[in-house]
């Protein structure tokens, strides 16, 4: 072959090579949900972006991208909780995007310079019909009345859910009220801190408890499964969306952002964008019980349906973010193990 056959060859090779790159993303995902399968393979249809995945909890997956520092192959960290994207900022981790789709169709509250929120769920209050009035539980407040002394379960005071409520709770009360109000809930559990918000629904529905906190999309699985056993607990619970003449049940959030070493910068912003979409959106709401954060995209959850409309709070997911640190250290002076 003559060389100048071979030089265009191997130019060739190289421009293929950097052209696949280019045409590919690395997602990092502390999202845990099987449904995202079908969001992930509409993306690689629409534009032909191939997504390498790699999923984990976000510990680990924050403790491998400062490892990889700025060799890290990821261009994209998704994650849960607005309290587990602000640590990823605070690491630094994070490069500011510039989309007008993005500005465009996130609401402001829902999004910070370097992350954007692309699902809400709510945080709201079970109760077992039989052992505690729902008038009497209207809001978070009202978990801490003397009057439900043994009745309140809770999953653990650290864990992110808990940490963003309490950041919420810090913006409208302030902290010292904050904490009193953390220190009476302490004093009304029914056992020690234990499991995850589906257990709480479990322990309220069978009267360990008579109260509780959860997600609203656990309450919105049990209410889509067809188990016998799932049917009776939603039989013996109700649901109150807490503060609802005040600011609002609080809303935490899904949400991801580029990192500042991503590889496929152009694939990165691409994908933040596609995640906006009205398809990506409707995955969201219907494939985890989510509420699209673009609040023009229609939905088809009867879950959501029967748990029925409610006035959300409207604090910037940001401020929780920032006030994540405090809320811990809040959690931990009143005993909230």
């Amino acid at each position: 072959m003559k060389s100048s056959h071979l030089l265009f060859a191997l130019l060739s090779l190289s421009t293929l090579s950097a052209f696949a790159q280019e045409k590919s993303l690395n997602l990092y995902s502390a999202r845990h949900y099987q449904t995202d399968e079908a969001l992930y393979a509409n993306f690689t249809r629409q534009t032909g972006i191939m997504i390498n995945r790699i999923e984990a909890k976000e510990d680990e997956l924050l403790e491998r991208i400062r490892n990889e520092g700025a060799n890290s192959p990821a261009d994209i960290f998704l994650t849960v909780d607005a309290a587990r994207l602000a640590k990823a900022d605070e690491l630094g981790l994070f490069a500011p995007v510039k989309s007008k789709v993005l500005e465009e169709r996130i609401p402001a509250n829902l999004r910070s310079p370097n992350w954007f929120a692309f699902s809400t769920r709510a945080r709201v209050i079970v109760a077992n019909k039989e052992l505690v009035k729902t008038e009497d539980v209207q809001n978070y407040e009202d978990l801490a009345k003397p009057a439900l002394k043994g009745k309140v379960c809770s999953r653990s005071g650290s864990h992110p859910y808990n940490i963003s409520l309490m950041a919420s709770l810090i913006s409208h009360i302030g902290e010292a009220k904050a904490e009193e109000w953390a220190r009476g809930v302490v004093a009304n559990f029914a056992r020690t801190p234990k499991g995850g918000d589906t257990d709480q629904i479990r322990a309220v529905a069978a009267g360990e408890c008579g109260v509780a906190i959860s997600n609203s999309y656990y309450l919105a699985r049990l209410l889509r499964s067809s188990k016998p056993a799932d049917k009776k607990v939603m039989a013996n619970v109700v649901i109150v969306w807490p503060n609802q003449k005040g600011v609002g049940t609080h809303i935490n959030v899904s949400g991801g952002g580029m990192l500042k070493t991503a590889p496929h910068k152009d694939s990165a912003v691409k994908f933040l964008e596609y995640l906006a979409s009205d398809d990506a959106q409707r995955y969201f709401a219907d494939g985890n019980n989510e509420w699209p954060a673009v609040a023009s995209v229609k939905i088809m959850n009867p879950a959501l349906d029967t748990m029925g409309r409610f006035k959300s709070d409207s604090l910037d997911v940001a401020t929780l973010a920032k006030n994540a640190a405090a809320a811990q250290r809040t959690y931990d002076r009143a005993g909230w193990k």
